[in-house]
C-alpha cells in the first residue's frame, strides 16, 4: 500500500512538474516591443502598409513541449494606422472594419504544431475574429529568441505571417483583383510574469 502510494505520488509530483515548465509572458505594448502590421496592394501598382497601434494579449510557451503553446490577443480595430488620416477613417468606416459596430477582433489560438524539421517553427492554428466574423487561420510563426533583458526581466519573442481574404470577414468593398487578401506580419515580443 505505501509503495502504490509512493508511486501515486511520485507520478503527481513529475505530472506536475511537466506542466508547470510553462512559462506565461505578457505581450510588451507599453515598450512598444510588439507590431500586428499588414500590407495588401494598392492598385496592383505598389503596396499600401498598416498596422493597429493598440492591442493586448498574453501566450504561454514550453520550449520542451511546444506543442502545447497557447495565445491571445485583442486588437482595438479603431487604431488602424497607415499614415494617411481620411484613408484611416474610410477603414473605420462600414466599407472595412466597421469599428463602432465591432470595436475589436480577437484571436484565440486552438493548437500549435511545431515543425518536425525545424524545432524554432511550427503553424499556430486558431480563431479570428474580425467584423463580426470567426475563422480558423493558421499562421506560420518562427522562435525568434528569448532570454534576459537589462531591466531584470526576460522576454521571449516570436514573428508570424498569415494572409487573410477579406471577403471571408465581410469586408467586399472593391479594391480590385489583386487587392483581395491582405497579409498580416506580427511581431511578437513578451515579458515573462
Amino acid at each position: 500500500m505505501k509503495k502504490t502510494l509512493l508511486v501515486a505520488a511520485i507520478a503527481s509530483t513529475a505530472m506536475f512538474s511537466t506542466s508547470t515548465l510553462a512559462e506565461d509572458y505578457k505581450i510588451d505594448i507599453e515598450g512598444q516591443h510588439a507590431f500586428i502590421e499588414f500590407k495588401i496592394s494598392h492598385l496592383g501598382y505598389s503596396w499600401l502598409y498598416g498596422r493597429f497601434n493598440d492591442f493586448e494579449g498574453n501566450f504561454s510557451y514550453d520550449e520542451n513541449a511546444p506543442e502545447n503553446a497557447s495565445v491571445n490577443v485583442t486588437i482595438d480595430t479603431a487604431s488602424v494606422d497607415t499614415n494617411h488620416a481620411e484613408r484611416d477613417k474610410h477603414l473605420r468606416s462600414e466599407d472595412f472594419l466597421n469599428v463602432s459596430e465591432f470595436p475589436q477582433a480577437t484571436f484565440k489560438s486552438t493548437k500549435y504544431v511545431p515543425d518536425e524539421n525545424d524545432k524554432g517553427e511550427g503553424t499556430l492554428y486558431g480563431d479570428f475574429t474580425l467584423n463580426g466574423v470567426t475563422k480558423e487561420i493558421a499562421i506560420e510563426v518562427e522562435h525568434v529568441g528569448a532570454g534576459e533583458d537589462p531591466w531584470g526581466g526576460f522576454r521571449r519573442g516570436f514573428h508570424g505571417e498569415v494572409d487573410l481574404t477579406l471577403a471571408d470577414y465581410n469586408i467586399d468593398y472593391n479594391l480590385g483583383p489583386a487587392a483581395k487578401e491582405v497579409e498580416l506580419e506580427l511581431s511578437i515580443e513578451g515579458v515573462r510574469q
